[in-house]
């Protein structure tokens, strides 16, 4: 069993060596594949031609890209010549550069194109430590001191047939704690924080993975490479032999069809706007067809919902009396036993059309990087796509939990990983109320979740003060809020740096809040506010097809009282007590924004809210709903 990465990738290598790796869209627009074996010689030649640039073992190289095949090359590359990448997509702005690539120490780094090359030039006086800049698009031709990438690799491939074994030495001397990247955080708050992941990290979660993958497996990959989650995905298709697929959101649609994926991880974002299109198309469909689909819900929801709860699959944060769950399980037997066969007869005509536009062949997807909303999950499950949700961070390298098809509990983010520790404690008093091996073990329980186990990081680089911060004797303080559920699965109850503590005290976690209020078709995003006061307000970006009379652009829409209004009867009618939420969770006031939440401005890379910026962006407005 392989030790370090560059082994992992020598095995595959030598496993699965004809069998397709990694796939792009070439010239033709057809998808192009390169075989493991390839893909391997180009990563030995590469990290030759590196270690002949002065590239030190456990040095650290800039990698500014985007998903695409010069990107898993340049990974092996980095990688065999037992140095560590510092990646980061081409959206990074000129900040992140300045502060990243210095703060890393990096010496060389690899830039995906001609724009991304020009970044890096107009911040180059700023930059005193990068030596070498490598352009990696094959049809880019460079000057100057800027070398290529498929230039490198030549004159590795020369020397190594010249007998140059300096890759393979480097390969060997690869220690499991040495670090395979280091990826900075594009966090809420604060500056970018560099975070060390080893190669024992990342085997950790390959050899422990409790979903199977084959080598016939086809994996679409759509988030961002640079970002842990999709790059443990790739880590584990190489370990499986599988093939990636890279695709984009322009052309998700048209490859799905012609790929027919297996699996595909992917964000919540992703999941919401696919089931935004099918039920806006389901608008326009005539009025049998919107009634077929409507019969072929019903039946599937109701079904599923039955075959969930005789499988112990039904989400259980109370623990249900023994002898109402038997009574239940009679009910869900009865419905499932009278739906068996309409179920059967419209998914077929129905929502296997459906399944067909992701290519008819998804096994699953892993959902991570955000919470799924509840109504999008229960789509997507319903309908036949079985949607994995997991739960994890950049500094566990990522995945602390995750569901599987025989514990697929909706609502959680499924049991906690193999071998991973996790206990949680009661913030207001300070206690263990659950401890993964120990004597307490309370369920249905809310509190800070805290893991220990073989994925956690190393530390955040050159920082040892926020180092200590979140790692005390081996525990990682995560941050968010969660329980175990009496079906033995973890549920994420939101952040404990987000709690909103209004002025008579109370406690208010805003994602939930946040989440229910998304459910409508009248709002595209939204943040809850109320930090010291009375009530809770909200900022919010409408959906503009549904204020179409009032005006065509947000800054438009703003500027409606009738908007506003008809907003915060939304609001209201979705959180009150009938939904679920207590009386001081209610929001009373909103405000309409005159844009968008945006990724660098307003939104992390993965689409999180950056709530600081959005307090200060509009402090003013806030204020107006407290005056």
């Amino acid at each position: 069993m392989a030790t370090n990465l560059a082994e992992l990738y020598k095995e595959t290598a030598e496993r699965c060596g004809d069998k397709p790796a990694f796939a792009t869209r070439g010239k033709s627009k057809e998808f192009e594949a390169v075989n493991y074996k390839d893909l391997y010689e180009m990563g030995l030649n590469l990290a030759t031609g590196l270690i002949d640039l002065g590239v030190k073992a456990r040095d650290h190289v800039g990698l500014l890209a985007d998903n695409r095949l010069e990107w898993i090359v340049a990974d092996y590359g980095v990688l065999i010549a037992g140095a560590a990448d510092v990646p980061r997509g081409t959206d990074v702005t000129d900040q992140d550069i300045e502060y990243i690539l210095n703060h890393s120490d990096a010496q060389v780094v690899f830039v995906e194109h001609q724009a991304m090359l020009e970044k890096i030039q107009k911040n180059q006086s700023k930059l005193p430590n990068v030596k070498h800049i490598i352009m990696m698009d094959k049809d880019t031709r460079v000057t100057g001191n800027v070398l290529h990438l498929y230039d490198l690799m030549e004159k590795g491939k020369e020397l190594r047939a010249g007998g140059d074994k300096r890759a393979e030495e480097r390969m060997a001397g690869i220690k499991p704690d040495d670090l395979f990247t280091l990826i900075y955080t594009s966090g809420t708050t604060g500056a970018p924080k560099g975070v060390q992941l080893m190669h024992s990290n990342m085997l950790f979660q390959i050899n422990n993975l409790p979903i199977q993958i084959v080598p016939e497996d086809r994996i679409l990959s759509i988030l961002p490479v640079w970002h842990i989650f999709e790059r443990v995905f790739e880590m584990i298709a190489i370990s499986f032999g599988a093939c990636t697929y890279y695709t984009n959101v322009r052309n998700l649609g048209d490859d799905m069809k012609s790929v027919k994926p297996t699996f595909m991880a992917s964000a919540p974002r992703l999941w919401e706007s696919v089931y935004l299109k099918i039920y806006t198309g389901l608008e326009k469909k005539p009025a049998v067809a919107r009634a077929l689909f409507k019969a072929a819900y019903f039946c599937s929801r109701h079904f599923k919902a039955a075959l969930r709860f005789l499988r112990g699959n039904d989400l259980d944060v109370n623990g249900r009396n023994p002898v109402v769950s038997v009574a239940m399980g009679l009910w869900k037997l009865i419905i499932a036993i009278l739906l068996l066969i309409p179920n059967f007869l419209l998914d077929v005509i129905v929502l296997k059309k459906i399944r067909d536009a992701t290519g008819g062949q998804l096994k699953g997807s892993v959902s991570g990087g955000g919470a799924l909303p509840i109504h999008v999950d229960e789509f997507f499950n319903n309908i036949g796509i079985p949607v994995l949700e997991g739960y994890g961070m950049t500094e566990t390298a990522p995945v602390l939990a995750v569901r599987t098809f025989d514990k697929l509990v909706i609502g959680s983010v499924g049991p906690v990983f193999p071998k991973t520790q996790l206990r949680l404690i009661d913030l207001t008093k300070n206690e263990v109320i659950y401890e993964t091996g120990g004597k307490t073990q309370i369920r249905g329980r809310k509190g800070e979740i805290h893991v220990k186990g073989p994925q956690v990081m190393k530390g955040y680089f050159k920082n040892p003060e926020a180092t200590a911060k979140v790692l005390k004797d081996g525990w990682m303080n995560t941050g968010d809020l969660g329980m175990i559920t009496f079906n033995n699965t973890l549920k994420i109850m939101g952040r404990s740096k987000e709690t909103v503590v209004l002025l008579g005290g109370e406690n208010v976690e805003p994602v939930p809040i946040e989440n229910k209020i998304l459910e409508s078709p009248l709002i595209d995003q939204v943040m809850v506010v109320g930090q010291d006061k009375k009530f809770l307000g909200a900022l919010v970006v409408p959906a503009l097809e549904p204020f179409a009379q009032y005006g065509s652009t947000l800054q438009e829409l703003a500027n409606k009282p009738e908007v506003q209004k008809k907003l915060q009867e939304e609001i209201k009618a979705s959180v009150n007590d009938s939904t679920g939420f207590k009386v001081f969770e209610r929001v009373v006031d909103c405000r309409v924004l005159p844009k968008p939440f945006e990724v660098g401005d307003e939104l992390t890379n993965l689409f999180k809210l950056k709530r600081h910026v959005i307090a200060e962006k509009y402090a003013d407005l806030i204020e107006s709903m407290y005056k």
